[in-house]
């Protein structure tokens, strides 16, 4: 007797209920999307080695285009706004959040509040997440206290040049509309420029102790911190808006952009006013 018959009825069972498996598999979860939005701090606290005036956003203009600002980022459909404050006072910005939607808080100028509270309230979430690092930090003074002792003419041009980038901010600052301003944090040029800086003095005490190239370091190593944190919030279907000062979204950009697991969504579409450009 031939098996033939057996073995493809056998085998039509089998393909059947393959098919079946497939059509009721769940289907495949979307890579999560992450939108970093370099900033300068609405209400500079000073402690930046590049210092500058800032420009009002509390101006009535200034609040007319952060409100539309916030509902343009809110179409991006955000499930996690993070901003750049400590986990440790998360509870406190929870508080506020919560205060902030039932308006018995007014947004201070804070680049947290003015644009993350905004859109996560706008987005119907429960409030931001704060992804800083504030354990690791730019561990600078043995570079600039071996510049101070064996490298003074280097020290002293770069206190020059530190200078100059003020005053060019604070030229900006005066001059440029709140939207420029935002597009000059999230250009690529300024990006590179800014991670240049720290190239600058890496060489500082190479064949010694490598004080310059540790401070670098040490910068990279806080920003890897904050990844992380955005990691452990871009889980696959999550879609995460993270606000933070160009100094560290310059770096955190280059990490996204090699995250085999997370794809990028570039902010500059949605600055303008207008329709969402993507």
């Amino acid at each position: 007797m031939s098996t033939k018959p057996a073995f493809r009825a056998t085998l039509a069972i089998l393909l059947l209920w393959l098919s079946g498996l497939a059509a009721a598999a769940p289907p495949a979860v979307e890579p999560a999307k992450v939108m970093l939005m370099g900033m300068f701090h609405f209400a500079n606290p000073g402690r930046d080695m590049v210092k500058s005036r800032v420009i009002d956003v509390m101006a009535p203009s200034n609040q007319t285009y952060l409100d539309g600002l916030a509902a343009r980022l809110a179409t991006f459909r955000p499930t996690d706004v993070l901003v750049e404050c400590s986990p440790a006072n998360q509870g406190k910005y929870d508080q506020k959040f919560r205060d902030y939607v039932a308006g018995r808080f007014e947004l201070p100028s804070g680049e947290n509040y003015q644009i993350g509270f905004r859109m996560a309230k706008l987005a119907g979430l429960s409030g931001v997440t704060c992804f800083d690092e504030d354990v690791i930090g730019w561990d600078a003074q043995p570079m600039f206290d071996y510049m101070d002792k064996h490298q003074p003419r280097t020290r002293q041009e770069l206190e020059a040049l530190y200078k100059t980038l003020s005053a060019t901010a604070d030229k900006e600052q005066s001059t440029l509309p709140l939207a420029q301003l935002l597009h000059l944090a999230s250009d690529p040029a300024r990006d590179a420029f800014n991670k240049g800086l720290y190239l600058r003095t890496n060489e500082v005490d190479a064949g010694g102790g490598f004080a310059g190239a540790d401070a670098s370091a040490s910068w990279w190593h806080r920003n890897f911190r904050m990844y992380a944190n955005i990691q452990k919030a871009a889980a696959p279907g999550r879609r995460v808006v993270a606000l933070a000062g160009q100094g560290h979204t310059a770096i955190l950009k280059d990490l996204l952009a090699v995250d085999d697991r997370r794809k990028s969504e570039d902010v500059r579409g949605y600055l303008d006013a207008g329709p969402v450009t993507r």
